[in-house]
């Protein structure tokens, strides 16, 4: 699938960043110059959110035309359909949906706060947003002769989504957050038009050398009078290896012979960092750090997994 699709968090950090870009470019630059630009609005300015709307907007349709002339047109339209893939990749697609569902819905909330709506509407419209755009992929997937509308991913985009507002609604805050992380493996060479030819690809589609991440921030468990550091947090990961193939490997690619890989899961308990919550940030820097609500910190983590049993790693990726 596509790169909103086919790997969640890769991407999310720069849609993060291309969202708050574009909502600058659509604000006029005196406003810029304010040193409150990057503060929430205690109250509900019309311009922020003007400038939120048409940039979204403009985002929107580029986006959609882009998926639809330059992806999907390579392939041929078929009537509605379904699709299951519930068996592909371990499931690691299925963990890079709700983890693009969850930080969309996280960055929309954040850009309608910013613009003075109250928490939470502004969570329950990142949540709508984020629920939105997720099914018109699977919709644009259910018309493509190549895929389908797959259930398993709408059910992932929904409990990503999920998660989100539960939280919201629960303590009117996050307290856990679905992360990302990458690291370089030797199977995409195998299988590049697959698994990606350079590093940028591999992070989007290579699910050997992601990994996703529930990130429990401790203090936010804690009474209020805690000292536990706010920034400090523990997580527990999912990844997989082995892949060459979706569903199996292949034993041979354009008439190279593959090496047998046995594909497997793996398991990950370690620390993370929630680095925007330090105390006395500025607006500025708070905005720039939230990039780590969505990527992991590396950090020292413990791993399991049923071929080598337990193994630790100082600094995982």
């Amino acid at each position: 699938m596509f790169f909103c699709i086919r790997n969640a968090m890769g991407n999310q950090a720069l849609l993060s960043l291309k969202m708050w870009v574009l909502v600058t470019l659509c604000i006029p630059s005196g406003l810029i110059a304010q040193k409150d630009f990057f503060q929430p609005s205690p109250d509900y300015n019309p311009t922020r959110v003007r400038g939120v709307v048409i940039a979204e907007a403009v985002g929107g349709a580029v986006i959609t035309l882009g998926l639809n002339y330059l992806w999907y047109k390579k392939f041929p339209h078929s009537q509605f359909h379904l699709f299951n893939d519930n068996k592909e990749w371990l499931n690691m697609d299925k963990m890079g949906h709700a983890t693009t569902a969850y930080n969309i819905a996280a960055i929309q909330s954040d850009l309608m706060h910013w613009g003075g709506i109250r928490s939470g509407t502004s969570a329950l419209i990142g949540t709508l947003t984020s629920l939105g755009f997720m099914t018109m992929i699977e919709i644009m997937d259910g018309h493509s002769d190549k895929w389908g509308f797959s259930k398993g991913d709408m059910l992932a985009n929904i409990a990503g989504c999920l998660l989100y507002e539960g939280q919201q609604l629960m303590w009117n805050q996050q307290r856990i957050s679905l992360k990302y992380s990458y690291h370089h493996t030797l199977f995409a060479q195998y299988y590049p038009q697959e698994l990606g030819s350079n590093l940028p690809q591999r992070m989007l589609k290579d699910y050997n050398g992601q990994t996703y991440w529930l990130s429990f921030n401790i203090a936010s468990f804690l009474p209020g009078s805690s000292s536990f550091p706010r920034w400090l947090n523990l997580s527990t990961g999912y990844g997989a290896e082995g892949m060459i193939g979706a569903e199996g490997n292949p034993q041979e690619i354009n008439g190279k012979k593959i090496p047998y890989f046995r594909r497997y899961r793996q398991f990950y308990f370690g620390f993370d960092t929630d680095l925007y919550r330090i105390s006395n940030l500025t607006p500025f820097s708070t905005t720039l750090l939230k990039l780590n609500r969505t990527l992991k910190t590396p950090a020292p983590a413990l791993e399991w997994n049923d071929q080598q049993g337990f193994s630790w790693h100082w600094l995982y990726f």
